[in-house]
């Protein structure tokens, strides 16, 4: 069976952008990066999650980071020239971006936020982020997500 076609492959099919595409089986008790992780057999340092972040100066921005950290409230704030963030609620989520949680994806949100991931990224050959939808991860060279999201680079975690 073919996986489903997200936004987010669409756009780096047509941005020339290499990928592969993971399914999985999804859990709607356990949606954590840690889980999805463990379904598709990766490390944890090499799964990122994308997440939402609201800031006092700056409305809102995308961090990217491997799932098994905890983003830095007080490093995301300083990196993005905010004296705070605060995630984006859960509720809030789809309206802003498009997506659900599990399944926010930093490619092809409904509005283009200044993003930022984990330095770590680069030390990989490949990556895996979400597809956009919970059940797929796309697997990328993060150079490539870096460049085509305009991501900064910077150490996110606790």
């Amino acid at each position: 069976m073919k996986p489903v076609k997200t936004n987010a492959m669409r756009m780096l099919d047509q941005a020339g952008i290499a990928y592969r595409a993971i399914e999985y089986e999804v859990d709607e008790s356990n949606l954590t990066g840690v889980h999805v992780a463990a379904q598709i057999g990766l490390p944890l340092e090499q799964v990122f999650k994308t997440l939402l972040v609201s800031g006092d100066k700056q409305s809102y921005m995308v961090f990217c980071l491997p799932v098994g950290s905890e983003l830095d409230l007080k490093k995301a704030a300083r990196i993005s020239g905010n004296r705070s963030v605060e995630m984006v609620p859960v509720k809030e989520l789809f309206s802003l971006s498009g997506y659900i949680r599990g399944g926010v994806s930093p490619i092809g949100m409904k509005k283009k936020f200044p993003a930022y991931i984990d330095e770590t990224a680069i030390l990989f050959e490949w990556i895996s982020i979400s597809a956009g939808i919970r059940g797929c991860q796309l697997i990328l060279k993060p150079e490539e997500l870096i460049r085509y999201i305009e991501a900064a680079e910077a150490d996110l975690v606790q």
